[in-house]
């Protein structure tokens, strides 16, 4: 049985409750703002009561031992030594209320993170305003005199910006533009005026920690002789770390943690001498990605062992720092573990202090080491097997038994200390044992303080008596019966464990980092039988949705049908078509069902009978002729509860230039935010053409010349222009053709700019103010179905192909339907596949070196292709 009190105790928590510290921390700063008004001042540590309150709000986002326990790992240093946090410019002026409260929540807990910040996108706007082209040389700003100057006042600003809304929430913070980082010229024919730090002064940070205020540094650097050098805030930060040796090195970003490239899932956590060279060899860890992981193992190696670095967005830094279940990225060193399957081979030595120390029925002298040694070896000579994982300085142990004959294991201990805890090792070694047991199972008591952590990693789970019976990758409820039966006896589990409909199965506790380079594979539910059980974690499966589908006959109703036919979350309710009324829906093998003619009126009465009649209704239907339908919708949805009223999604274009926010827009790669923001049900789905060409140019939007236009010629295949007869979807007209239509004004060429603009941030060249416009030329090929794109986009600075490479693949890291590629994509490859494909990019070759012949050089040429129909 495993030990109860042992492992940890993980826990995850909806977004709401995440952001109840921060949303929170306004207010219980508003008093202490008023109280701490003199600026750049002495500042003892938060008072007792404030802090007490403080740290009541953390309970709200992890349970109050594993906040506590945090809190006194932190604590235990000193105070430079707890974190170094690097922040991007583009969190200062896309997310400065959030860092500021992120900061402030810390420093209200008696804790002084120390700031590095960077200001290149506000720097980009400033030398663009100035009309001096921002210029790179393998990843690194040229930095020239004129540069340099500007990059100062930038800096300045945006450290002077950081510390006056710390100072707003009450947060002493002391600005340090200089006097820290000393360097040598990287390369100075080369780079010109950038930096080779080769000494960190840590007095001055040391300075305003001792005065109660936090260091808010910038990256740039002095030579010994005074001559200020840029450095990148990245590098800057890991100098700095490498001579504090804090607990934390935190680099906050946007997406909230590095994307596996293949199965685009956040990474949660990455042990480098376990996973790193075989990290090295994924196809996708290339490039950008590549160069980090390398820069952080660089500098990870030179730090003790108990440091690590974490890649979180502000928004959730505290739930990174505060909870074993995170929310970001985090790596660490670790150490590597080993497999044996003979106790000769360990060391039985210091694996019977952690036993004594750890688990419970040995310390409490229930038993001996000695005995269950001699358990271990009686087993083998009977024929069965047994493993020890651990981790080479015995932080984290677990015993694995299989007994003759069985093919089911039985994970028998698994203890670790708090070292490995706070390390994150238990869920390495996790990972190590259902990669040797596809099938496990094991016993914990009721009363154990972590049931989360197991609940979290099995696949179900039976209550027996005083214990709980949890497996991992078992799917037959027979099996299931009797290995519950030999753990706790028959009288224990005389009726089969089976998910049984009438009786509520409670929901997992949910929490720890459940996802690393090594993702976990999760096991097939087997179909319930008739028993009812007293306790499980499979719950029945969920209903389908019901799918209401108004105008079938076109070509995407008939591709809809086809894909909820194949998917097991949704079915068919209606299928109207005023044409096909009263003929069998091809297509669809779930159920016999024929079309129907619904009126909007008749659309209406059903929406009035919720969500038993209809959870979502799909129009397909030509442009401006959906309005009628969606009016009923609204108006039976407005009388109905929340949970009952339908989702709606309109496929035409009738709702994609919403401005009353009813109407959320349905392409998730780029506007996903609102789309779980929106609470209306009511999604607008993207053109075809549109979708392409926004997937093409969206990663380019800060590099935009904002004095010209993109360009898109587009080729679509003829199922594009509808089932309507027409010289635009006849082949024999279109046999060796190319029809070119609407050359201006095409509903898609709004439809582009459009959506763009609304991505563009403040220090982009457009805006709400200056929306951005495209130029699209839209034609009609032989091909049935598929969309090629071509397009032309005007630069501000020049860029070379690995440039526009890497920008592509880090922009649409983790999406898994967009591909980057570097050839040129072909239709034909792309016909019936749900994604796109970007790839082909190009640049002009280098001429001349002013007038148009510059300007057409700054340009990027790439293509995209998609399929039309999906």
């Amino acid at each position: 049985m495993i030990g109860a009190s042992r492992l940890i105790r993980p826990r995850r928590i909806g977004a709401a409750a995440s952001r109840t510290p921060l949303a929170a921390i306004g207010t219980a700063s508003s008093a202490a703002a008023r109280a701490h008004a003199r600026p750049y001042s002495y500042q003892s540590r938060p008072d007792t009561s404030e802090k007490e309150t403080i740290v009541k709000l953390l309970y709200n986002i992890g349970s109050k031992k594993e906040v506590e326990q945090y809190l006194r790992h932190f604590s235990s240093v000193e105070s430079q030594k707890f974190a170094v946090i690097k922040v991007g410019g583009a969190v200062i002026s896309d997310d400065l209320a959030t860092l500021a409260s992120a900061l402030t929540f810390l420093n209200r807990v008696g804790l002084y993170p120390i700031v590095v910040h960077g200001a290149g996108p506000q720097l980009n706007q400033r030398l663009e305003a100035a009309g001096i082209e921002a210029r790179y040389e393998d990843g690194i700003r040229i930095t020239d005199g004129p540069t340099l100057a500007i990059a100062r006042e930038v800096f300045a600003s945006e450290n002077r910006k950081l510390v006056e809304a710390l100072e707003r929430l009450g947060t002493r913070a002391r600005p340090i533009t200089g006097g820290v980082f000393v360097a040598d010229y990287l390369n100075r024919e080369k780079y010109d005026r950038v930096g080779r730090i080769v000494h960190v002064n840590r007095e001055v940070v040391e300075s305003s920690i001792r005065a109660g205020c936090l260091p808010i540094l910038t990256s740039l650097a002095e030579t010994p002789e005074g001559q200020i050098l840029n450095v990148n805030a990245d590098i800057a930060a890991g100098e700095l770390a490498r001579v504090l040796e804090p607990l934390k090195i935190v680099y906050l970003n946007e997406k909230n943690g590095l994307y596996h490239g293949t199965t685009g899932k956040r990474i949660e956590t990455i042990h480098l001498d376990e996973e790193y060279d075989e990290l090295l060899k994924e196809p996708w860890v290339r490039y950008g990605t590549k160069l980090k992981l390398k820069e952080i193992k660089e500098l990870l190696d030179t730090l003790p062992r108990s440091s690590s670095v974490a890649i979180i967005s502000a928004e959730h830094l505290h739930k990174e720092l505060f909870t074993h279940s995170g929310a970001g990225t985090l790596i660490m060193r670790g150490h590597r573990l080993f497999s044996e399957q003979d106790l000769a081979s360990v060391d039985s030595d210091r694996l019977r202090a952690l036993l004594m120390e750890q688990d419970p029925s040995i310390a409490s002298g229930e038993s001996t080491a000695a005995s269950y040694w001699q358990k271990l070896a009686a087993l083998k000579r009977a024929g069965g097997q047994y493993w020890i994982y651990g981790d080479e300085p015995y932080q984290v142990a677990a015993i694995v038994t299989r007994t003759p004959g069985q093919g089911i294991s039985v994970l028998d201990k698994f203890v670790a200390s708090k070292a490995a805890v706070l390390g994150n090792i238990t869920d390495n070694a996790w990972k190590l044992i259902v990669r040797d047991h596809p099938q496990l199972v094991w016993s914990v008591p009721r009363t154990d303080d972590n049931l989360s952590w197991h609940f979290d990693r099995a696949d179900g789970s039976w209550g027996a008596g005083d214990n709980i019976v949890f497996w991992y990758g078992v799917e037959d409820w027979k099996k299931i019966s009797s290995m519950v039966s030999a753990m706790h006896g028959a009288a224990r589990a005389s009726t089969p464990p089976s998910p049984a409909p009438s009786a509520p199965s409670a929901p997992a506790p949910a929490g720890s980092r459940g996802y690393s380079t090594m993702a976990r594979r999760v096991a097939p539910r087997a179909a319930g039988s008739t028993g009812r059980r007293s306790y499980s974690t499979q719950r029945p499966p969920r209903p389908a949705l019901r799918v209401g589908l108004i105008g079938a006959r076109g070509y995407t109703g008939r591709e809809l049908i086809k894909l909820i036919d194949g998917h097991p979350q949704f079915e068919l309710a209606y299928v109207s078509s005023r044409e096909l009324a009263g003929k069998p829906v091809p297509n669809y093998t779930k159920a016999q069902i024929s079309h129907v003619n619904l009126s909007a009126q008749q659309v209406g009465e059903l929406t009035r009978e919720g969500r038993q009649a209809v959870d979502v209704w799909i129009m397909a239907l030509p442009n401006n002729v959906a309005a009628p339908f969606v009016a009923e919708i609204n108006n039976a949805a407005a009388q109905l509860s929340p949970d009952q009223q339908p989702v709606v999604v309109d496929l035409s274009a009738d709702y994609r230039f919403d401005t009353t926010g009813q109407w959320a827009y349905g392409l998730p790669e780029l506007h996903r935010a609102s789309l779980r923001n929106s609470t209306t049900g009511r999604i607008s789905n993207p053109g075809c053409y549109a979708t392409g060409s926004q997937l093409g140019i969206a990663p380019l939007l800060p590099y935009l010349d904002s004095t010209r236009l993109p360009s898109v010629f587009g080729v679509s295949g003829y199922s594009g222009a509808g089932t309507k007869p027409s010289p635009k979807n006849d082949p024999g007209f279109l046999q060796d053709n190319l029809i070119p239509y609407a050359p201006v004004n095409h509903i898609h060429e709004r439809e582009i700019g459009h959506s763009l603009t609304r991505l563009c941030k403040p220090e982009y060249p457009f805006g709400a103010q200056n929306p951005l416009k495209v130029q699209f030329s839209p034609h009609v090929a032989p091909f049935f179905q598929g969309i090629a794109l071509t397009l032309h986009v005007p630069l501000r600075m020049s860029m070379s192909v690995k440039d526009m490479v890497e920008v592509y693949r880090e922009f649409y890291q983790g999406e898994r339907l967009v591909h980057v590629v570097e050839s040129a994509p072909l239709v034909r490859d792309n016909s019936e596949k749900h994604y796109a494909v970007v790839g082909g990019f190009a640049v002009p070759p280098h001429g001349e070196d002013s007038g148009s012949a510059q300007l057409a050089e700054r340009r990027a040429v790439l293509n995209v292709t998609l399929d039309n129909l999906l």
